[in-house]
């Protein structure tokens, strides 16, 4: 069984499939991936080469596994960047070529548009592709706090506010949600996975990163993907989830060389930290909140 991956691609550094298929691919999951932009590197840079490849060519890739007769063996279809807008239909093909070929085969959207402290990094109409065209498609949606303020409409100032808004994503369609990043406490930062019936959080401490990491919500989104269909076990799939990521960003801390130029961007070392992909480090007790 495999996972179709249809997000951007970085020739250097971890960001969308670069981040995500090997993640998926060491917990024993087959990817088949298909890239909306190859870039040299992660926009956070500044500056990059390369370019959006649209949605004539995830359609033409995904046409041509259709007629290798393989997408009767697609557990799960994830995404990520866009890219272009025009790219959601693509995606929306893929899914329902996926499922017709697959009938339990589920869609994981990652809706890619920005952080809290950076706001939007994508084009202007791509929130609402994301908003109308591609969660109400989903079973599985892994928003940031900034992400899920945007799908909702609602600000997330605590955690009364995060259930809200999870419960007002579900109205949406998706099943499940995670929240990939919730900040209740200085020095802490959480998640909190939800599948309309149980509600989970889970907390760790905040690494002493600077500024965003580029990836980190591609592998996490991966991760989590990768473990609830192993388990599908919600709340099973969010502490080796978060113990992963953590486990990642704590090695990637510790073996990060310095740069003199303070400007270049941290980057995972997603290899160097393989390990915690199967035996985590860390573990931490998931809270019921609902």
């Amino acid at each position: 069984m495999g996972v179709l991956s249809v997000q951007s691609h970085v020739v250097y550094g971890y960001a969308g499939n670069t981040a995500a298929v090997f993640p998926l691919q060491r917990l024993g999951r087959e990817v088949w991936a298909v890239n909306t932009v190859e870039f040299s590197n992660h926009t956070g840079y500044g500056s990059w080469r390369g370019k959006a490849l649209g949605a004539g060519f995830v359609l033409e890739l995904v046409l041509g596994l259709e007629e290798r007769g393989v997408l009767k063996d697609c557990e799960a279809v994830l995404s990520g960047y866009l890219g272009d807008a025009d790219v959601a239909n693509a995606i929306v093909s893929a899914v329902k070529k996926a499922r017709n070929a697959s009938p339990g085969a589920l869609y994981c959207c990652d809706p890619v548009m920005g952080d809290v402290g950076r706001g939007f990094y994508v084009k202007p109409d791509i929130p609402d592709m994301f908003k109308n065209t591609l969660v109400p498609l989903a079973d599985i949606v892994c928003p940031n706090q900034f992400e899920l303020e945007v799908l909702t409409g609602i600000t997330i100032e605590n955690v009364s506010l995060a259930i809200k808004a999870i419960e007002t994503l579900h109205e949406k369609g998706p099943s499940i949600v995670l929240l990939t990043s919730f900040r209740e406490k200085q020095g802490e930062i959480g998640m909190i996975a939800s599948d309309k019936t149980n509600m989970y959080k889970i907390t760790t401490p905040e690494l002493p990163l600077k500024g965003s990491v580029a990836g980190t919500g591609d592998i996490t989104t991966s991760i989590f993907l990768s473990r609830y269909l192993e388990t599908y076990d919600l709340q099973q799939s969010l502490s080796l989830c978060t113990a992963s990521v953590f486990g990642i960003l704590e090695q990637s801390l510790k073996t990060q060389s310095p740069v003199p130029d303070s400007n270049f961007p941290f980057e995972l070392k997603l290899i160097d930290a393989q390990n915690e992909l199967i035996k985590p480090s860390h573990f931490f007790e998931t809270e019921k909140i609902v």
